[in-house]
């Protein structure tokens, strides 16, 4: 771990214990400007989907890749990069979770999953689609309640991800070995409407 991640990484983990403290969830990444202190406000919607994606990767991970689950909620760090993310979910050895420490080492990791949060879209389309790359993840997937659509991104090489394919909420979409099935996911509902 070089001295300047390790540095990155105590300020990290001083923000998390001052977080501890603060009204609702927070969550402490660090990414390319160094330690961020984020809100996060998911939705019932937002972890309803992320239930299903895990639920539908579990089942199917039980045949293409034995020992792997799809988890919600482990760090993922990258220490040569300087970088730690906390993804929506993450197709890891089971067996990481196990392990002493903080943080899953992302070489460890096949895929991430991000679902967009309305607060702060650019986080996921365009800091994240930069280093979950470089950190070397063949696949990230972007769920976007927003807009009903998805994009899967793959073989990531120095300038990103090489790959995108986009789809929409009711596809059967390809993502690495599985197919996760869309049509239950919802959109995030306009504030006017409902029933008042």
């Amino acid at each position: 771990m070089g001295m300047e991640y390790a540095k990155m990484r105590a300020i990290a983990e001083e923000l998390g214990a001052y977080a501890e403290q603060l009204e609702g969830a927070w969550r402490v990444e660090i990414g390319p400007s160094g330690p961020i202190l984020a809100m996060m406000c998911p939705s019932k919607r937002h972890e309803g989907t992320i239930r299903r994606i895990c639920k539908q990767l579990d089942q199917q991970l039980l045949v293409t890749h034995p020992g792997y689950i799809c988890a919600s909620g482990p760090e993922i760090e990258h220490p040569a990069i300087g970088r730690m993310r906390l993804p929506d979910a993450v197709v890891i050895p089971e067996a990481v979770l196990d392990e002493e420490g903080l943080a899953v080492d992302a070489t460890q990791v096949l895929a991430v999953v991000e679902i967009v949060s309305p607060s702060s879209p650019d986080n996921d389309y365009i800091e994240k689609l930069a280093d979950y790359p470089a950190m070397g993840i063949p696949h990230y997937m972007i769920v976007d309640p927003r807009t009903g659509t998805i994009e899967v991104h793959s073989d990531p090489c120095k300038a990103g991800y090489s790959r995108k394919e986009p789809y929409i909420f009711g596809d059967a979409v390809p993502f690495g070995a599985w197919t996760v099935e869309t049509s239950a996911f919802r959109r995030y509902g306009r504030p006017d409407a409902g029933r008042g």
